[in-house]
């Protein structure tokens, strides 16, 4: 712990995106094997598609057993009738939950409908029940953002329902077609958790969050750029950065 309650993370630089997969599950399936009752974290988006598709070969090679872990939801759009194709739990479902043999009973999902504020707090005392997460698996937005914990989300900030910023939007309209197709509002497990993490693995691809992956890891500390306070983290933080994200340096 460096200055100030501040650290650095451990930068890991690899050539593309095939090798962040196989050195992200590389360290996933190691913790996983470890602690085979781990709870775990684990983002959606194009960055850790390539992560849980090569952590599920290393699963399908008997390297470690998903019986016992507990998977908690990341992050979830507001408002979703069920089988929404923008459920974020559905592709969390498609990707990793099954791929790596995660029962139904052993997630936790987040309120995608009603009145969220209440299985919110729930969300939050199931996670606390469990001491801290294991293991989180995170993407980074070009904005900063951690799950949807947006610009200036504090590092206490709970699991709670946010407006989701116009970058965020337009980054995720890619997804379902346009921008008007986004849900606006969201749900998203907090900062608070995310910190707490005993091992927190940051996936960063392509020249687009070149300047986002320098500000969070070499900028000011602060909540207006939330992954920057993964340098307060206690954790052991691995950031796996392609050289088109990182640079030549």
């Amino acid at each position: 712990m460096g200055a100030e309650g501040v650290t650095a993370p451990r930068i890991v630089t690899v050539e593309d995106a095939d090798d962040i997969s196989q050195v992200g599950a590389d360290l996933v399936a190691d913790a996983i094997a470890r602690n085979p009752a781990a709870s775990l974290t684990a983002a959606t988006g194009k960055s850790p598609m390539g992560l849980y598709s090569a952590l599920a070969g290393r699963y399908r090679s008997g390297i470690f057993e998903t019986n016992a872990v507990t998977v908690f939801q990341l992050d979830e759009y507001l408002c979703l009738t069920p089988g929404d194709r923008r459920s974020l739990l559905g592709w969390m479902r498609r990707s990793f939950l099954q791929p790596l043999g995660v029962s139904g009973d052993r997630v936790v999902p987040l309120p995608s409908d009603g009145d969220p504020r209440e299985a919110c707090a729930e969300f939050d005392q199931a996670v606390e029940a469990r001491g801290s997460l294991d293991i989180a698996i995170l993407g980074l937005g070009r904005n900063g953002h951690l799950g949807f914990n947006e610009p200036l989300s504090a590092a206490e900030s709970p699991t709670r329902v946010v407006e989701l910023s116009a970058v965020t939007l337009q980054d995720n309209a890619r997804y379902w077609g346009s921008v008007a197709d986004v849900p606006t509002r969201a749900v998203t497990m907090g900062m608070r958790h995310l910190l707490r993490a005993r091992q927190v693995v940051l996936v960063v691809s392509g020249g687009v969050k070149r300047a986002i992956v320098h500000r969070a890891l070499e900028g000011p500390v602060g909540p207006e750029v939330p992954a920057s306070l993964l340098r307060t983290a206690e954790a052991e933080v691995t950031v796996i950065a392609d050289r088109a994200a990182w640079g030549e340096g």
